[in-house]
């Protein structure tokens, strides 16, 4: 019998596979920096926070019901819910529910949301095996580290030919993380890598309808990279070039924007410049392209009566336009609350009308409102020449009224970067606002108080602690 070794090509000395299985091998719990670690936590309570606050919706009720038809019982549970499922079918519940309000961390550069892939796979996994607290930790900075490069590879390019990079890259860093927990070396990375390959998708589609496949992506990620890790483990062979080969990730997905593509990115700085920094945490639940102009239109909303309003432009970013602006006529008038996550002309009219832009402008009423509508109806959109995408989502808006003033505010860094980052004080009190929803502030102070201490408990009672009745 051939063995691996002798026919996946692992061996080679080079290549973007093999650099992040040696990081992701060989980090160590004291080799991370405090910062570092406090700082993953807090983005796990934000992503916990998010999947609580789900609750209520109905793409929660009728995932799990599905899910749970599919799978049957097992002992993983979900969050806030008290419904257990076996290990796969729970890392798909619980990426669902953090990632379904669109509320969750992104890594700016990467353009992709790493935590609600990586968390699910980390959580459920270090449960299955009873590993400490601390491992889970570790597997999920090793995870959310790969992937924010790889992400950053593309310069924005998935999004361009229709791919949504958290589906994509979230199964190659759910592969790392996951191989971390079963202790996997450097060839068996190098090969759960290569099992991703053929599991790594997302469509774009759902922006055509604001249907609800985007909800169900880092679910995927995770399940693939568990799966993919566990095939690894047990000798399966796969490419070992998965990035930068002739039918690699970067050339399958993104065709001729393969030429625009900084592979140096995927290896850069590892150990040394710590990634996870540099998640930026929402603060509005929609797509991160439209938080500039949320904040744009509060800064310009006190010197402005609605009625008067003749015109609202936007200064976008072109690499965004397909995203949050077009087809123009469906981003006026979203169909649902997804559709107006991805939507400037709602997110503006919305916040200028309200004075805020939070979960209640995202319900039925708020978004059938007539004067909300017609605001929008006055939004257009031009392409910003002095946009600082991917490093921030910048954004201005241009008001001009009836009287001939013309009012303008630029965002030139969105608040919640790295450049311009929420603290971790306004992240707990993210995660309080959001478990408000789901649980009684006593249990939400004991969930945010386990998740903070992770490091101190086993794996399971920190999955236990997060379960509903």
């Amino acid at each position: 019998m051939l063995s691996a070794k002798t026919t996946t090509g692992v061996s080679m000395a080079a290549g973007i596979s093999n650099a992040l299985a040696g990081f992701a091998a060989e980090l160590r719990w004291d080799a991370i920096p405090a910062e570092v670690r406090t700082r993953a936590k807090h983005l796990m309570l934000d992503a916990i926070g998010c999947g609580l606050a789900a609750r209520r919706f109905d793409f929660a009720a009728v995932s799990l019901r599905a899910v749970a038809e599919l799978g049957g019982q097992g002992p993983r549970s979900v969050v806030g819910h008290a419904l257990r499922l076996p290990l796969r079918d729970a890392v798909l519940a619980n990426g669902i529910l953090m990632h379904g309000l669109d509320y969750d961390d992104t890594h700016s550069e990467g353009i992709v949301h790493l935590t609600v892939g990586v968390l699910p796979a980390v959580l459920g996994l270090s449960a299955e095996l009873d590993r400490a607290g601390r491992d889970l930790l570790v597997a999920y900075i090793a995870g959310v580290e790969a992937g924010s490069r790889l992400g950053s590879v593309a310069k924005g390019g998935f999004h361009q030919v229709g791919f949504h990079p958290t589906g994509v890259i979230g199964a190659f860093a759910s592969a790392l993380a996951a191989g971390k927990l079963h202790g996997l070396d450097r060839a068996q990375l190098v090969n759960a890598q290569g099992v991703a390959l053929s599991t790594a998708a997302g469509s774009l589609e759902f922006l055509e309808d604001g249907s609800w496949t985007k909800r169900f992506h880092p679910g995927w990620a995770g399940v693939s990279g568990i799966t993919a890790a566990m095939m690894a483990k047990h000798g399966f062979v796969a490419p070992a070039a998965a990035y930068e080969g002739r039918f690699g990730l970067f050339k399958s997905h993104l065709g001729a924007l393969d030429a625009q593509c900084d592979y140096a990115r995927a290896t850069q700085g590892l150990a040394s410049v710590w990634e996870t920094l540099n998640v930026a945490v929402k603060p509005y639940p929609a797509c991160h392209f439209v938080h500039a102009f949320a904040d744009a239109a509060l800064k310009l909303r006190p010197g402005i009566d609605a009625a008067r309003i003749e015109s609202i432009t936007a200064l976008v970013p072109a690499e965004v336009v397909k995203t949050v602006c077009e087809p123009v006529a469906k981003k006026q008038r979203p169909a649902n609350d997804y559709d107006a996550r991805f939507s400037v002309p709602y997110v503006i009219a919305a916040t200028l009308r309200a004075g805020k832009f939070g979960l209640a402008e995202l319900e039925e009423a708020a978004l059938e409102d007539p004067a909300t509508l017609a605001l929008a109806a006055k939004v257009s959109y031009r392409v910003d020449p002095d946009s600082g995408f991917p490093k921030h989502y910048s954004g201005e808006i241009i008001v001009r009224l009836s009287d001939g003033r013309e009012l303008r505010h630029r965002e030139a860094i969105n608040r919640g970067s790295a450049d311009r980052p929420l603290t971790n004080a306004e992240v707990e009190a993210k995660f309080m606002q959001n478990a408000a929803y789901c649980v009684p502030a006593s249990r939400a102070k004991d969930i945010r108080d386990a998740v903070l201490a992770l490091d101190e408990w086993p794996a399971r009672a920190l999955e236990e602690s997060l379960r509903g009745s």
